[in-house]
């Protein structure tokens, strides 16, 4: 065999033989992962988390300081501490505080004579009509350790009010919570919504509101699988799950927890289960919570983030 031959053939046994094209993969199962990679980190990541959650809660306007949340009526309603009044404010506000007027969809407020409020940069507010927080931040208007807002909830308009003296901010303990735990931060496969949607969210008020539910999010946890519902909130970037689990019943806040995601990356969620916490109504009677909606009720003991607080 000539020099050039001998090359020839070794070049040729040493070249790889042609492959197929690789089947295509199957859609990922839902699974359970782990991260942070060690329980040491995942502990201290979930008490740094949780520290910033009460002290948000135990902030000038945390839901702590929640004291009041009166419904308004077509027309004039007078405010004050005095028995007479339409709208019962807390002991301590001046006996006639103003009078609200409703019309329609707009909410004005008119101070008693003598009563010096400010409203949001603590400009002088001598009366006029509020913004609520349909589109945005309402008007915050105040008078001493006391502030109001006006809400809408579907067609009704409340004055929620607030006090930074508040009795359950003052005597507030603490929340207890669960150990943090590896088997509780899951990766959940995502699956799209195939046109928009939007889910009918129930309420405390005993009505429901109609948020965008952009898909479905599947996980797994000791091998049986699960499924949620996220919804998207206005402003937000991030997946809002509303759910109950098996232990609503005896160690959880009775109507369920709150839990936040980021947004699908690579169609997978993250879904950490020890940063589950309890709503607005497990501290106070005035707030106006959301429910889980039909299909976020999981048949487990998710036993991760907050235990109920007091006897709610």
């Amino acid at each position: 065999m000539t020099p050039l031959a001998l090359a020839l053939s070794l070049a040729l046994q040493a070249a790889p033989a042609p492959q197929k094209a690789p089947p295509p993969k199957p859609a990922a199962p839902a699974k359970t992962v782990s991260t942070p990679t060690t329980p040491e980190d995942l502990t201290a990541s979930t008490r740094a988390w949780h520290e910033q959650r009460l002290q948000r809660l135990q902030s000038e306007e945390g839901w702590l300081t929640l004291v009041g949340l009166f419904w308004l009526k077509e027309g004039e309603q007078t405010a004050g501490s005095a028995p007479e009044s339409e709208l019962d404010f807390p002991a301590g506000t001046p006996a006639k505080l103003g009078t609200f007027t409703r019309k329609g969809n707009t909410v004005s407020f008119q101070p008693a004579p003598g009563v010096q409020f400010t409203r949001n940069n603590n400009e002088p507010f001598t009366g006029g009509e509020l913004k609520t927080d349909e589109k945005g931040s309402p008007d915050v208007v105040k008078l001493g350790s006391l502030n109001f807002q006006v809400i809408l909830r579907g067609d009704k308009l409340g004055v929620r009010v607030k006090d930074s003296q508040a009795q359950a901010r003052k005597e507030f303990h603490g929340i207890e919570t669960y150990p943090a735990s590896p088997t509780w931060k899951v990766t959940a496969r995502f699956e799209p919504s195939a046109t928009p949607r939007t889910l009918q969210v129930p309420n405390v008020l005993g009505t429901t509101e109609e948020m965008k539910a952009p898909g479905t999010l599947v996980f797994t946890v000791a091998g049986k699988e699960y499924r949620l519902t996220p919804v998207e909130e206005e402003g937000s970037n991030q997946l809002f799950i509303i759910f109950a689990d098996e232990t609503n019943h005896d160690a959880t806040y009775g109507a369920g927890r709150f839990l936040y995601s980021d947004m699908p990356k690579d169609g997978q969620v993250v879904l950490d289960f020890n940063r589950s916490y309890n709503p607005p109504c497990a501290f106070t009677r005035f707030a106006t919570c959301p429910l889980p909606p039909r299909g976020n009720r999981l048949a487990v003991r998710v036993e991760a983030g907050e235990k109920r607080y007091g006897d709610h």
